[in-house]
């Protein structure tokens, strides 16, 4: 044996914790790279690339996050429907104002996380919602004050 070996985690070594995210007034794309550093694992010591190490995260208040500048109108987001000449296009704020708000952050967070199964797994473990109440009391998540780590995480007052 050379030296020290990296330690890599097995599938019973893994502790995952629950936090949660209030999301109200914070900038999606600030927050959605915390989300999924936090849905990777890659805040832990113990990071191993190829294991879901990464921790519960839930999301509250999805449907009042902010954007900068005039991206809330200005900001295309693409689609295609599969057929010809099917290309659809809408904004955030036609998003935010829809059926579905927290699809913005879901959305957002699900581009920064690597595509694949082990990237479907951990997408499995983000709960957003787009009001205050969660169904996730249970499992006592720890609170996690995004908008105190920077100061432009927040917009607004």
């Amino acid at each position: 044996m050379y030296g020290k070996q990296t330690a890599s985690l097995k599938a019973g070594e893994i502790e995952k914790k629950w936090v949660l995210i209030d999301a109200e007034n914070l900038v999606v794309g600030r927050l959605a790279s915390i989300i999924a550093l936090r849905l990777r694992g890659k805040h832990k010591a113990s990071y191993t690339p190829h294991m879901d190490c990464g921790d519960n995260v839930i999301v509250i208040n999805a449907d009042k996050v902010r954007f900068t500048g005039n991206k809330l109108t200005d900001k295309v987001y693409y689609r295609h429907t599969g057929y010809p000449g099917g290309i659809k296009e809408t904004t955030p704020a036609k998003i935010l104002e829809g059926r579905f708000p927290e699809r913005v952050l879901v959305k957002a967070v699900e581009r920064m996380i690597p595509d694949g199964p082990l990237g479907r797994q951990q997408m499995r473990n983000l709960r957003v919602f787009a009001g205050t109440e969660h169904s996730h009391d249970a499992q006592s998540p720890e609170v996690l004050d995004v908008a105190a780590m920077n100061r432009k995480n927040k917009v607004g007052k």
